[in-house]
């Protein structure tokens, strides 16, 4: 069972305007991508079960484990991109043959919320450049 996707909408929404900041994730202070998503879980499902290590911002890193998609599978239930919709975790693979390393929130089925450097948390319009780079998407758990 998923969380309600209008909850995690609103608690999304709730971010945004939170500036930029690598690897942090306190509303209105400043997040990541993953920072976000971090937030977003503490309001909608709990703690967070085990503290973030550290990690690279290289969206072109490679390898042959995807350790985003990994980390976020012990935890959350995964559905088809092209069948995630509202309130769905998705991560998007930003260079061709890198690994999955920009996580966003799908708001509706044409937009989504994220952290972007130099921007902050902001919505926008989930165009083709960006669905096309989507690899992964999750659900929020239900854990009431």
């Amino acid at each position: 069972m998923s969380v309600d996707p209008v909850r995690v909408i609103v608690v999304a929404r709730s971010w945004l305007g939170t500036p930029y900041h690598d690897q942090a994730s306190v509303k209105g202070a400043g997040c990541d991508c993953l920072g976000l998503a971090r937030g977003i879980w503490r309001e909608v499902v709990g703690p967070e079960p085990f503290p973030m290590p550290p990690y690279s911002r290289d969206w072109g890193e490679t390898g042959s484990i995807e350790v985003l998609a990994e980390g976020a599978r012990t935890m959350m239930p995964e559905t088809s991109p092209l069948e995630a919709g509202p309130g769905a975790l998705v991560l998007f693979r930003m260079r061709t043959g890198a690994i999955a390393k920009h996580v966003g929130i799908l708001t509706t089925p044409a937009a989504f919320i994220h952290s972007y450097e130099r921007l902050g948390v902001i919505e926008e319009p989930l165009s083709a450049s960006w669905r096309r780079r989507i690899a992964f998407a999750f659900l929020f758990p239900d854990r009431s």
